[in-house]
């Protein structure tokens, strides 16, 4: 199950002090906002966001239950140790028959077989939202007499989310005894617990059951002991229409009816006994879907899908990698995989993207589902990372799951490393390395740099009690996870890495461990060995980046050969109180010349190392942390920071590719948090004409024409320069792509970053206003609007939509409108579509766009609040935005309150600059909002006020840089 993780703006050191004069206002406001704003989300898998150098009832019977309310995930207590689980007799039944309209319930019986490891008088265990149907009994395993003890009264606790059986006796030490409830639940549409989905399939509406029961959501569907290192076998039966078919963690095997109280029939499919396992990994699928199949090393693996998806080809993608990926792993940890069958089951609406459920995984549908017709490599790049992730959990989370939620990295972390390992093995034209560094490391390297983040294995301590579990499916959790991983791997090397996880695996398969069980591990494999020194223990070395947050900068010093460390944080607030004191145990890949040197370690604040002293020749250079091998950022001394320079602007192949790549992002992210200057950044971009790695051009251009902030660039002096060197630069590149658009788009089916980095390229390259960009995107939507069978190519889609409607008339604006309303369009086409109709140059296209919003006959009302956001994002829109908002203000607040009002002032915000913008704003929202909520905007904009001030010095600073460079 994951997430990744998002991006903040970058906020000055003058604007933070005034930020700090207001703090305490400033507090009690972003308080208010976030009770009058805030918004609920499900955490689920994002590309990397950009950045900026810029910017900083009813039931089965005729009562409905009278349920517990549930609380949010992880707000439950921990279970006393008394009373542990060896095994589950679970029977569910969901009453719910095709068609029928709602409200649903579902009811069952739980019998538990416990071990009690100390004497007691009452048994405890998880329960939430449910109803205890009758009375609960707690008997022996065995018929003898005494083994019986009768339940005095049973309690449930809302808040700690369990259910106590107090007992009229004692349950004794050493003797094994059997919990019996019956229990009965609601059967919600909220996509936790056991939920209900509905769709559509071959033209008609259907509904489904499924589960989703990580973190601690299996207590919403059964009593039981929903903690991970609280293991036991389960033996499952599901009572369903006969309709329908019933899916669980094992196979089944047997399939019977049964009559209800009214005569009616219902399928009981019985599974076989599970594995040893955890409650969250649980699973249960009630559906009507076809499912295609093979089988790998008699692992029986069906993909299950809606009729029409499996007919139509769309997952036979995912069935010919899944097999495969499991070999793969399977060959690669040398254990192998323990269950007789796979399912994975493509569910039309799904919170968590993904779930790893052990021989039951389930996925949304759209990370599973590949067109046949689809030629490009991105899209099955997707699925191959999604499965592979999943995969991976078969071992790292299934076989052997952390000990408690405080360790989840070594499930997710350790399944985020594996994801690239196999989706490269099915996909081999994939650039691993490279994709990694890109969509993991560098994304979490811009969020893991504050002070209040969280380290990557939090004290057991930490995580309880009203903590929500949910805050742990991160992008710490998974993409630092991943790339500490990436790293200890590295310092290894492959071949003791792998054999220290068989180890780990085989030690405490079926089983529970925590971080220091893996360094145990590693570090006993280390020890037989004498290939690989290291310069303390592995817990020693890791904890240092495991048990406290952030990471490190090293500075080197070439003159001196000094290299030393701190915490990577921004220079306006360097408080830490971090027991490790800001200090990490760190490997140094370096290169001198263009040859690779061995290994060094970092292992305290500062030390010299001989090695990298250099001579005066200016052809005598230093690379650190070469391929990003390290979770770090280097900050490198003027001298061999010129001499990179010009290695780079005479030969840029003599540094690899990712370690171009990471040179470039370190700068930007070292001039951000105050380390160097933004000049000094820049002068390691004069080369880029020489650069051919479209990712290398995403980042440079996220720095310098980040999204966020294109409307606004244009009313700056910085602009006109930027827009000479920055072409001047482009072209060999742009040539190149926009040559193979024209004439073979075909030959970048192979081609991964083409197809996630090319639109941002082309969408520079117009918005400089190139004019082979802009004539090249009226060529594509001319001839589309001619033959609309013939789609643009989908990697360039959006910009060449916006700049064919932003050069063309109103006949081009009508076009998108109609092939917006077309019965054909995707949900994609629409996307696109709907922001290419902001383009338009004409205001009065723009306002005419804007009152269609208003209709609720021509859009959906959730589309009306999209379009006056992507509309007051345009330079010429923001004005004629604005006035729209405050003319039709009633009725818009009807329909979306004041969080339309804040997402519209956020982007406001960004073109103000002046005390009377300020105020201009401040009539309006004077007679739309509370008091308070007026203190809080204005305080928002008085500080974006000065963060904007501060943009625009660095602006002219940037301006000044490429007066002098701009003809270079």
């Amino acid at each position: 199950m994951g997430p990744r993780g998002g991006r903040g703006l970058y906020v000055g050191r003058r604007a933070a002090a005034l930020l700090a004069a207001l703090l305490l206002a400033l507090l009690a406001a972003l308080l208010i906002l976030a009770a009058l704003y805030g918004r609920c989300r499900q955490e689920a898998p994002t590309l990397p966001p950009s950045s900026s150098s810029y910017s900083s009832s009813s039931p089965a019977s005729p009562a409905a239950p009278s349920t517990v309310p549930a609380p949010g995930a992880g707000s439950g207590r921990r279970l006393p140790r008394h009373l542990l689980p060896l095994h589950y007799d679970l029977e569910l039944w969901p009453q719910v028959r095709p068609g029928q309209a709602g409200p649903f319930a579902f009811s069952g019986q739980v019998n538990i077989t416990v071990r009690c490891r100390q004497d007691t008088d009452e048994a405890v265990l998880h329960s939430s939202g449910l109803r205890i149907l009758g009375g609960a009994v707690v008997r022996g395993l065995l018929p003898e007499p005494g083994a019986a003890v009768e339940v005095a009264r049973l309690r449930q606790e809302a808040a700690g989310e369990v259910a106590v059986m107090e007992l009229r006796g004692r349950l004794r030490a050493g003797r094994r005894y059997v919990l019996q409830l019956g229990f009965q639940g609601r059967l919600e549409e909220d996509l936790d617990g056991l939920f209900l989905t509905r769709y559509t399939d071959q033209g008609r509406s259907s509904m489904l059951i499924a589960s989703q029961l990580e973190p601690t959501y299996a207590r919403r569907v059964y009593p039981c002991f929903d903690e991970p290192a609280m293991k036991a076998t389960f033996n499952i039966r599901i009572v369903h229409d006969p309709s329908y078919v019933a899916l669980s963690n094992m196979p089944a095997i047997e399939v019977s009816e049964m009559k209800d109280e009214n005569g009616s029939l219902w399928t009981v499919t019985t599974f076989n006994t599970s594995l040893k396992m955890s409650t969250y990994l649980t699973a249960f699928v009630i559906c009507d879907f076809d499912y295609v199949t093979r089988t790998e090393r008699g692992n029986e693996i069906r993909i299950w899908a809606r009729k029409e998806a499996v007919k139509n080809g769309y997952v036979d993608y995912a069935l010919n990698i899944t097999g495969p990926i499991f070999s793969f792993l399977e060959d690669f940890l040398n254990i192998s995989y323990p269950l007789p069958k796979t399912d994975l089951v493509a569910l039309p609406d799904f919170g968590a993207g993904a779930m790893e459920n052990w021989g039951l995984m389930t996925f949304q549908e759209s990370s599973l589902m590949y067109l046949p017709s689809d030629k490009f490599t991105s899209r099955k790049a997707m699925i191959a990372i999604i499965v592979s992730h999943e995969l991976g959990h078969q071992w790292f989370g299934n076989l052997v799951t952390m000990n408690w939620w405080n360790d989840l990295w070594l499930n997710e972390g350790l399944a985020s490393y594996f994801e690239y390992l196999g989706a490269a093995f099915v996909e081999p034209k994939l650039s691993l390395d490279k994709i990694f560094y890109d969509h993991v490391v560098q994304p979490v390297l811009r969020e893991d740099n504050e002070i209040g983040l969280r380290s990557l294995s939090e004290n057991e301590d930490k995580i309880k009690g009203s903590f929500s579990l949910m805050s742990l499916f991160d992008s710490i959790t998974y993409n630092k996870g991943a790339s500490i991983t990436w790293m200890l791997s590295g310092f290894l090397t492959e071949k003791f890495f792998i054999r220290a996880l068989t180890s780990y695996l085989k030690e405490f398969s079926f089983s529970n461990a925590n971080q220091d069980d893996l360094w145990t591990c590693i570090q006993m494999v280390i020890d037989a060995q004498n290939e690989v020194e290291l310069p303390a223990s592995v817990k020693q070395i890791m904890d240092s980046w495991t048990c406290q947050n952030g990471f490190p900068v090293l500075t080197l010093n070439l003159t001196t050969g000094t290299i030393s460390q701190e915490q990577f944080l921004n220079k306006k607030n360097e408080n830490n109180t971090d027991s490790y004191n800001n200090t990490w145990i760190i490997p140094i890949s370096w290169m001198r010349n263009g040859s690779s040197q061995p290994l060094m370690w970092l292992d305290k604040s500062s030390k010299v190392f001989p090695e990298m002293q250099v001579s005066e020749s200016e052809y005598d250079w230093i690379l650190l942390n070469v391929n990003l091998s390290g979770y770090y950022r280097v900050n490198y001394d003027q001298l061999n920071l010129k001499r990179l320079a010009r290695l780079l602007e005479n030969d840029p192949k003599a540094i690899p590719a990712v370690s171009r790549f990471q040179l470039i992002d370190d700068l930007f992210a070292l001039t951000q948090f105050g380390y160097i200057q933004i000049e000094t950044a820049l002068e390691l971009t004069k080369y880029l004409a020489r650069e051919d790695e479209l990712f290398i051009w995403n980042v440079v251009l996220l720095n310098l024409v980040p999204e966020n902030l294109e409307s606004t660039l244009k009313n700056y002096e910085v602009y006109p320069l930027l827009k000479k060197y920055l072409l001047k630069r482009m072209l060999p590149i742009y040539h190149y792509y926009a040559g193979l658009i024209r004439q073979n788009v075909d030959a970048l089916e192979d081609d991964y970053f083409a197809q996630v980095y090319l639109e941002k390229l082309f969408a520079t390259a117009c918005w400089l206003g190139l004019q082979d960009c802009l004539n090249l995107s009226s060529e594509l939507y001319a001839k589309w609007m001619d033959q609309p069978e013939h789609k643009i190519p989908f990697l360039i889609r959006r910009t060449v939509c916006c700049y064919g409607v932003a050069v063309g008339s109103d006949k081009e604006w009508n076009f998108a409108w109609e092939m917006y309303n077309h019965t054909d369009s995707t949900k994609e086409d629409k996307d696109i579509l709907l922001f290419a109709m902001s383009c338009a140059k004409e205001s009065w296209l723009l306002y005419r766009y804007l009152q269609y919003g208003l209709s609720d006959s021509l859009f959906s009302s959730n589309c009306t609040s999209i379009i006056i956001l992507y509309v007051v994002t345009k330079d010429i829109g923001h004005r004629i935005a604005w006035e729209f908002v405050t003319e039709y203000w009633p009725l818009l607040s009807e329909r979306y309150g004041n969080e339309l009002l804040h997402d519209v002032l956020k982007v406001m915000g960004r073109f103000i600059n002046t005390d009377v913008q300020i105020q201009e704003l401040q009539v309006f929202y004077n007679a739309t909002l509370e008091e308070d909520e007026r203190v809080a905007t204005t305080l928002l904009l008085e500080f974006t006020k000065f963060e904007n001030m501060e943009r625009r010095e660095l602006l002219i600073r940037v301006a000044n840089w490429l007066q002098k460079n701009v003809d270079d």
